[in-house]
């Protein structure tokens, strides 16, 4: 071993890496245990970890990247991705940034929310929406159960309106808007269940067409009993979270002025086609059934 660190086949101490890469030797060492950065040569009598001088440029990658409070196997995508296309490295780095910047937006958007909230400024948002009720008849219902977590729930719910729908148009067609049934809080933290319901025209056709699909979308026939809704109406921007909670809080609050009573688990109605309407666009109702 020469003076500057160097020793067989141009192997580094880590500490002469760690002093090219401008990294401590305890980084070096945790990019070890996170498998991100593995020494090219590990003594087997001393245990001491040596370096090449090409692994250089990863190890200030892999740096950089923890920086940006990256998940380890994202890392671990960028980084064996730019030794072999420095372009593709720099697309996932993009689409990781992207969801970055999308939680963050909605982070942002939820701390004015809570701030109003805390401030006492709840009823001043409330008194954005108006609050209704109406009668709604019984109905027979195709509908697909799943417990999901908040960022799963939008994806889960299109796919599930989708199949539903489908379903219906076999079953004499679908006989009423569609709607989404909270049987449970669903959050980042609670997984409901949510359940995606279409009203059918024709029962016995409906249940033979459930009846075929087994179990494994619990996929069920039920009859949804005439109700009486409190509701408010939205536009497809504040359907996204945490604007529609503002409109369910709403609908609590008014109900609470009244002494109305809970008669079931809260829901979303969707009267509009989603993929035609714009930002403005009132495509949902967000509503209670009351006693």
């Amino acid at each position: 071993m020469t003076e500057d660190g160097v020793v067989d086949d141009d192997l580094l101490t880590i500490g002469a890496f760690a002093a090219r890469a401008r990294l401590s030797p305890k980084a070096l060492r945790l990019y070890d245990r996170l498998g991100l950065l593995r020494p090219a040569h590990v003594d087997e009598v001393s245990g001491y970890r040596y370096y090449r001088a090409g692994q250089i440029d990863r190890a200030r990658t892999v740096a950089l990247l923890r920086q940006l409070d990256m998940p380890l196997a994202v890392i671990a995508e960028v980084v064996e991705a730019a030794e072999r296309d420095g372009g593709a490295a720099a697309d996932r780095l993009g689409v990781y940034w992207a969801g970055v910047e999308e939680r963050i937006a909605r982070q942002r958007t939820l701390a004015g929310f809570l701030r109003g909230r805390l401030s006492g400024r709840g009823y001043e948002m409330y008194g954005t929406f108006t609050v209704e009720t109406v009668e709604v008849p019984a109905q027979v219902v195709l509908t697909e159960k799943r417990h999901t977590l908040a960022d799963e729930l939008p994806a889960w719910i299109g796919a599930s309106m989708g199949r539903l729908e489908a379903a219906a148009r076999e079953c004499g067609g679908v006989a009423g808007s569609p709607f989404v049934v909270y049987h449970s809080e669903v959050s980042m933290e609670s997984d409901g269940p949510a359940e995606s319901c279409v009203p059918v025209a024709d029962e016995a056709a409906a249940r033979a067409w459930a009846a075929k699909q087994g179990r494994a979308r619990e996929t069920v026939v039920r009859v949804e009993p005439a109700r009486r809704l409190a509701y408010t109406r939205i536009t497809k921007a504040q359907v996204a979270h945490p604007q529609i909670l503002a409109a369910f809080e709403a609908v609590e609050a008014w109900m609470k002025e009244r002494g109305l009573e809970y008669d079931g688990p809260c829901r979303e109605i969707y009267f509009a086609d989603w993929d035609a309407a714009g930002p403005g666009d009132a495509v949902c109702d967000v509503a209670f059934p009351v006693a």
